[in-house]
C-alpha cells in the first residue's frame, strides 16, 4: 500500500507542477543592423589579416567575419550577420559577401 500512496503522491506533485504559471516576460527581439558588404568592396584585392577583417566587420556592420581560404571547409547556414572574406593562396581578397 505504501508504494502506490508514494507514487500517487510523486504523480500528483507533478502535475501541479505542470500547471504553475510563469509570471517573467518574454525577452525583447534585438533588430540588429544587417551586414552591407558593398560598404567595403574597396578591400578587395587587399592582404587579409586580423585586422583586415575587423575594419572590414565593423563598417560593414556585420556583427561577425571570416576569412575563407581555398579548401577551408564551410557551413551552408545562411547568416545576415556574418561578413566572408575570400582568399587566394597568397591571402589576398578575392570576394567580400555576407551570409
Amino acid at each position: 500500500m505504501q508504494p502506490i500512496r508514494s507514487i500517487a503522491l510523486m504523480l500528483g506533485g507533478a502535475i501541479l507542477i505542470g500547471c504553475q504559471s510563469s509570471q517573467t516576460e518574454p525577452a525583447p527581439v534585438q533588430t540588429a543592423a544587417q551586414c552591407n558588404s558593398s560598404i567595403v568592396q574597396g578591400l578587395a584585392g587587399a592582404l587579409a589579416s586580423p585586422a583586415t577583417l575587423d575594419q572590414a566587420r565593423r563598417e560593414s556592420g556585420a556583427a561577425v567575419a571570416r576569412i575563407l581560404r581555398p579548401g577551408d571547409i564551410v557551413t551552408l547556414e545562411y547568416n545576415a550577420q556574418r561578413l566572408s572574406l575570400t582568399t587566394d593562396e597568397a591571402m589576398v581578397i578575392q570576394r567580400i559577401t555576407c551570409g
